[in-house]
């Protein structure tokens, strides 16, 4: 009698154990965190919350960890957030290759396909505003309904002689120099400028910030710059006709703000939202005013 006692205590524990271990499973199974481009190349992508999609690109030399405090503030407001590390970046994958707006573009629309990304509002910042625009204007707004830029590097970059806005070809190329012998000393030099002074984000989060730089490839970290300085935007602007909110810093030092009146003036069905106390850190040094007048725009 004890022994059958004893299997069936045994046989009880093991269910129960195997039960747990079940629903462990099936509450680790959740959404993809990397998902495949081409061969070899795998993208690291957040993916958190349920509703209407908003998917936010990241800015040079950044990752979609820029993000944290949109996707918590959209997600407890019933959005589905969708950021992605372009390649080269963060914890995506770093091949050797191209890097150019069509790339980065092309990656984007990959992704939204495979994950069936129907009506969202993209956003980007700095290139990736850039790349954002290259995006809609190059696959018809496959995908998207709106489009957000946030202190975007649009519609050029440099200047031309046509253009007298942006740093000049010269100052560019000396970055693409130091990026080649002393990639820390250029991302120290951009921290400096990155806000609206050089004290205008706390430590905690300029240290935080410089992590994620640091994450970059320095090959796709030169070759963007590259990509930043030659890609002219201004022809595709006009194939823009979906809603774009404009959201820029007056004191932005990295993409002055001549550049949103720029692309304002070439986005038909745009607005201009001004942040009067920001450089080129919008999203932290104003973020209750940049999260607010997102939800602004997304809920038009």
């Amino acid at each position: 009698m004890k022994a059958i006692k004893k299997t069936v205590m045994i046989l009880a524990i093991s269910f129960a154990a195997g039960n747990a271990a079940a629903q462990s499973n099936e509450a680790s199974f959740g959404r993809e965190e990397y998902i495949t481009v081409e061969k070899n190349v795998k993208l690291h992508v957040t993916d958190l919350g349920e509703g209407k999609p908003v998917v936010l690109i990241h800015g040079w030399p950044l990752s979609d960890a820029m993000y944290e405090y949109q996707y918590q503030f959209l997600l407890e407001k019933g959005y589905r957030v969708i950021g992605i590390t372009l390649r080269g970046f963060g914890k995506s994958d770093k091949p050797y290759g191209t890097y150019n707006y069509d790339v980065y573009a092309h990656d984007i629309n990959v992704v939204l396909d495979k994950l069936d990304i129907k009506d969202a509002t993209l956003g980007g910042f700095s290139m990736g505003g850039a790349i954002s625009i290259h995006y809609v204007a190059t696959y018809n707004s496959a995908r998207v309904s709106k489009l957000a830029l946030f202190g975007a590097a649009a519609p050029v970059w440099t200047k031309r002689e046509d253009y007298n806005y942006g740093f000049t070809e010269e100052a560019v190329n000396e970055l693409i120099a130091l990026s080649k012998v002393n990639r820390p000393q250029l991302l120290e030099n951009f921290g400096k400028i990155f806000g609206a002074s050089e004290t205008a984000l706390p430590a905690g989060i300029a240290n935080w910030l410089g992590g994620i730089n640091i994450e970059a490839s320095p090959y796709a970290t030169t070759q963007s710059l590259i990509a930043l300085r030659d890609t002219d935007l201004r022809g595709e602007l006009s194939k823009i006709n979906i809603p774009t909110a404009i959201f820029h810093g007056v004191k932005d030092l990295i993409c002055e703000y001549a550049l949103a009146e720029q692309i304002h003036q070439g986005i038909k069905n745009s607005y201009i939202v001004k942040f009067e106390n920001s450089g080129h850190g919008l999203f932290f040094e104003e973020l209750e005013k940049f999260n607010t007048e997102l939800l602004a725009f997304l809920k038009k």
